[in-house]
């Protein structure tokens, strides 16, 4: 693989400043994996799906900045990648790794119980995301997740505005109503003083 830290690798133009891959890589590399995990990647894929996104924005000649940010730019690069990949395995891909984020927790300081509680809630929040069709997620992960603009969400995905607003809309629904069942639980059997009727 060549060294994209060469600078004859690092995209020249005029105008705006080009953020090149090796850039890009050091300054986000953390947001790709963290977007592919929450768009469903497993553990053991993230490093080849993160390796992919910044070839692929090698290629492309690096970031040019506009109307997108870095981040949603590179978010519709990995939204590719992922479906590519998806395509190309035809499997679905392992649960994302809530244990992880729990042991994190874990080293400030919080109680077993507590890692417990942190842990089940972020499987029902990754639960309740899977729900969600690929563009709807990749909308509500960006804007709910992220904190980015509907804007810029949109120069990045390149797709209307009006689109990101409709996904996100349904995305928060369908997200609200999916996280509500995991959290009530399935439902109970009645008992048997509760099925006999007087």
């Amino acid at each position: 693989m060549k060294d994209l830290t060469d600078t004859r690798h690092t995209a020249k133009r005029d105008g705006p400043q080009v953020l090149d891959a090796a850039r890009l890589f050091r300054d986000h590399a953390e947001f790709v994996a963290n977007f592919a995990v929450r768009l469903g990647v497993g553990r053991p894929e993230v490093d080849d799906v993160v390796q992919e996104v910044f070839l692929v924005a090698h290629r492309r000649g690096g970031f040019v900045p506009g109307p997108a940010r870095p981040t949603t730019w590179l978010a519709e690069i990995t939204l590719r990648v992922v479906s590519a990949s998806r395509r190309k395995l035809r499997r679905s891909w392992e649960d994302a790794d809530t244990e992880a984020v729990a042991a994190a927790s874990a080293q400030a300081g919080s109680s077993p119980g507590e890692q417990a509680e942190a842990s089940e809630a972020l499987r029902r929040v990754q639960q309740a995301l899977d729900t969600l069709e690929e563009g709807k997620r990749a909308v509500f992960i960006l804007f709910e997740l992220e904190g980015e603009s509907c804007e810029a969400i949109a120069a990045g995905l390149g797709i209307p505005i009006g689109t990101v607003y409709s996904r996100l809309h349904k995305a928060r629904k369908q997200f609200m109503e999916a996280h509500a069942r995991l959290v009530a639980g399935p439902p109970r059997p009645l008992t048997r003083s509760q099925t006999v009727t007087s």
